[in-house]
């Protein structure tokens, strides 16, 4: 009776009980890269800079140097040094579809507001403005590294990395000592600390000279002039970040997690990455998107919603020689795609937000969401029972370990990817991502049996 019980019921093993040791020192071996690769690419320009380097070591050629294509082609077309489109050509006919993995690679965060640099109380300051979903009292009191570029008006371009080497400072955001916070902590945690007062604490001493005014904020611009050799006019055209100067590490007396600031979604988005990589030949042309902005919205020429990846293969279809007009079209409506983004991983401290039945738990494996959205699945892509069942044949017949999930309880709230703008051009798509816990925090934590496994379907898929 045990043995019928086990065929019909659905188990969902912890996935670390049922490897070996040799498959343990690949995962771990895996996530050592992954975390090195994290720590050097904090930011979306960062991570498509570190990409663009290891593809072009991997035979990946910028799509504009070739004036053909042909089965067994690696190409790539960098989008503003922001995003990035990557595929190999298929030996089917790309007229009955690609296998599309996208993911995004920016991450909530502090920018600098556009006339950032002021003095009060003789303390310098760079005023922010927020980026994506935060919660903003977790972004004081935590050491912040200032990452980007300013460009100047004769087209040169500027790298700003302070923060991250032990023999630089650092920055931040201070917050209110408890003797004086009666008020502050009478508030509701959302409005416990203002966007406004999200201002960067950057400099404390004067210019030595008594006749000038705002002698901090002198002294910035004369240390910013020597070194970068801007002027406060220059902030004006740049794009400055802040994230948190710490490293991601393993996580745990065991070393089974990994700890890291902007998983969300470059566990995701380096996975596929990372799987594309190991791929030489495929069947169906096999796209990988390196998305931006997707923590906004996807909006602009950066995100999903702008067509310069329609632009991407348009062009593929041109050098194919295969280009006429609607198959663009016919090509997506043909396509199949895995959304590869994060999933709320079940927490046993907030157990209340979500169902535990469908819950996404780290150590489990990959986490698939049919749908995401926001209650009665306002905003969802809903993927077909056909499509999942195609998806669970790949995972089960590659002998992945892999779980169905929603992201929280039904009137809770809910979230979105990119899924939806592919599946408005005719693809199948399904989220298909790693379980994540602190989503959108400074320190948000995975699994590495997870992320292993997620490099193992993505590979699966582009393989099929």
């Amino acid at each position: 009776m045990e043995e019928e019980k086990n065929a019909l019921f659905m188990d969902k093993p912890n996935g670390w009980e049922s490897i070996n040791e040799e498959e343990k020192r690949k995962i771990f071996d895996f996530c050592d890269e992954y975390i090195s690769f994290l720590n050097r690419a904090k930011t979306e320009r960062e991570f498509i800079s570190e990409a663009r380097l290891i593809a072009e070591r991997n035979g990946y050629r910028d799509i504009s140097t070739f004036d053909t294509l042909k089965a067994g082609d690696k190409i790539f077309f960098d989008n503003r040094g922001k995003s990035m489109y990557l595929a190999i050509i298929g030996e089917e006919n790309i007229e009955n579809g690609m296998h599309i993995i996208g993911s995004h690679v920016d991450s909530p965060r502090l920018d600098l507001k556009p006339n950032p640099l002021y003095e009060d109380s003789d303390f310098a300051y760079f005023k922010t403005h927020y980026y994506g979903g935060i919660k903003k009292y977790q972004w004081t009191t935590i050491p912040l590294s200032i990452h980007g570029v300013i460009i100047k008006t004769n087209g040169e371009k500027i790298t700003v990395n302070i923060g991250e080497n032990e023999n630089d400072p650092i920055f931040t955001i201070t917050d209110l000592l408890p003797h004086l916070a009666i008020d502050q902590m009478e508030k509701k945690l959302k409005n416990a600390v203002s966007g406004e007062d999200l201002n960067l604490l950057i400099g404390s001493i004067p210019y030595g000279d008594k006749k000038i005014s705002e002698k901090v904020k002198f002294n910035i611009l004369k240390l910013l002039n020597k070194k970068y050799g801007i002027v406060e006019v220059d902030l004006l055209s740049s794009e400055l970040e802040l994230v948190p100067a710490f490293n991601a590490r393993s996580l745990g007396f065991d070393e089974s997690m990994v700890a890291g600031y902007g998983q969300d979604d470059k566990v995701c988005a380096y996975s596929s990455f990372a799987a594309l990589m190991s791929l030489h030949h495929v069947k169906n042309t096999a796209v990988c998107i390196l998305s931006d902005k997707e923590e906004i919205g996807s909006m602009g020429n950066t995100g999903m919603e702008s067509h310069t990846f329609d632009f991407f293969i348009s062009e593929m279809l041109n050098k194919l020689n295969q280009n006429r007009p609607n198959l663009l079209d016919r090509v997506f409506c043909f396509s199949k795609m895995l959304s590869s983004d994060v999933d709320a991983g079940f927490d046993p401290i907030y157990a209340s937000v979500s169902d535990k039945y469908n819950a996404g738990f780290l150590g489990k494996g990959i986490s698939i969401n049919k749908y995401t959205g926001a209650r009665g699945k306002s905003g969802a892509s809903d993927a077909n029972a056909e499509y999942v069942a195609w998806v669970r044949n790949i995972l089960e017949k590659n002998n992945i370990k892999y779980q169905i999930a929603e992201l929280g309880k039904v009137d809770i709230g809910g979230g979105g990817t990119i899924a939806y703008i592919l599946a408005n051009k005719g693809a199948d798509v399904i989220d298909c991502g790693i379980p994540l816990l602190s989503m959108h925090s400074p320190y948000e934590v995975t699994s590495k049996f997870d992320i292993y496994e997620a490099f193992k379907t993505y590979k699966a898929f582009w393989s099929e």
